[in-house]
């Protein structure tokens, strides 16, 4: 999970550098709350596995899984102001969906299992 949000991390890096270039300041906001929060996906994920006990494994998790909304949220924003076509950002959007179900999973378990 640390490599596949390290990667997502890196997309989220390439996809500001490209709003950067744009002469567009509402792309240049949006993309820089999406950079922060995409980037603490696995910011969190990486914590979440040194935690100093269950209950903070599970909390760094919860963490990741609403920076991923979030940043899901980001990118539709994107999408929908027309700010970068949708078509560019499907496969990103595509991953972070993925992201979130993975993590919803592992919270959901890990839940069931302090239980």
């Amino acid at each position: 999970m640390e490599e596949r949000t390290l990667a997502y991390a890196v997309r989220a890096v390439r996809l500001f550098r490209v709003l950067q270039e744009r002469d567009d300041r509402a792309g240049w906001l949006i993309g820089k709350q999406f950079l922060r929060s995409a980037t603490s996906i696995g910011a969190n994920v990486a914590e979440a596995r040194s935690g100093e006990s269950r209950k903070d494994f599970v909390h760094k998790l919860q963490i990741a899984l609403i920076e991923a909304c979030e940043s899901l949220y980001w990118l539709r924003l994107l999408a929908e102001a027309e700010v970068l076509p949708a078509a560019r950002l499907a496969d990103l959007m595509d991953e972070t969906d993925q992201l979130i179900r993975i993590l919803v999973s592992i919270v959901r378990s890990s839940l069931r299992t302090e239980a």
